[in-house]
């Protein structure tokens, strides 16, 4: 990048990127900054050849990321300036899949909205015993009718997917490895061990294998790439409505949103 890194660090260890999202002030939440520079060290992994997994975590010991900066939609109405002018969070769900090696998301605390996305898209997620995972798209007059729910419902089955967003509450670790949300939880001082484990395990494979079984896995719900689109295009529209504003002044109050006078709109 031609500026310098403020909302991500980038390391490479032994074959393994480590990309790491660093506003833990901000519970590791993102703005448009910030999905710029993970397009960036992803597609900087993806070209380099000492590198074979990469990892996808957040700063500090809260969060892995609460999804997109809230408080900053509330300041600007936006998630801020971007490189290109656009807020490109489909480019970065687009690239965690296409990125032709292993992605794992260590999840170390906090998965939570737009963050429980990013994990939910890694091939892998390993996370920490007090993780918490949770949608709360509804809840701020958002949404993600994309990969976020329908890949989503493959992960963990129609009926529980239907109650994460349904119901936005927040789940721990145990009961996310049991619905197969998480591949394996640990304490939190093994976190990073634990990653460097599975990423030696990966390491020792074939990378060209493992390249053809990823695009594989995806092509089955290349699909909902299509849907995706279609869900940010209706989401860049409702969120102008009173009734999106509703749930983002809300929050900013912390209070209870009122979403009652908007039920006409489905009533129809």
């Amino acid at each position: 990048m031609d500026q310098p890194l403020t909302d991500t660090t980038y390391s490479i260890d032994n074959g393994l990127a480590w990309i790491t999202i660093n506003r833990p002030e901000r519970l590791n939440s993102f703005r448009a900054r910030t999905v710029d520079e993970l397009i960036h060290h992803l597609t900087s992994a993806w070209a380099d050849p000492s590198v074979g997994v990469i990892c996808l975590t957040g700063a500090g010991d809260r969060a892995f990321s609460t999804g997109g900066d809230q408080k900053q939609r509330a300041e600007t109405g936006d998630y801020g300036p971007s490189s290109s002018g656009l807020f490109e969070v489909e480019r970065l769900h687009r690239l965690i899949r296409d990125v032709p090696k292993p992605v794992i998301a260590a999840v170390n605390g906090y998965a939570i909205g737009g963050g429980h996305v990013l994990h939910v898209l890694c091939d892998v997620t390993i996370a920490v015993e007090d993780a918490k995972f949770g949608q709360v798209g509804p809840r701020v007059g958002s949404f993600d009718a994309g990969f976020g729910s329908a890949y989503l419902a493959r992960v963990v089955g129609e009926k529980r997917a239907r109650e994460i967003w349904f119901r936005c509450r927040q789940y721990d670790a145990a009961t996310a490895e049991r619905w197969g949300l998480v591949n394996q939880v640990v304490p939190r001082g093994q976190l990073h061990a634990e990653v460097r484990t599975w990423a030696d395990d990966m390491l020792a494979l074939s990378p060209t294998a493992l390249r053809f079984l990823k695009q594989s896995f995806n092509a089955d719900t290349e699909h909902m790439a299509g849907i995706g689109q279609l869900a940010f295009t209706g989401l860049g529209l409702f969120v102008e409505t009173d009734e999106a504003e509703e749930g983002v002044e809300a929050l900013s109050e912390k209070r209870a949103p009122d979403f009652s006078s908007h039920r006409a709109r489905v009533s129809r």
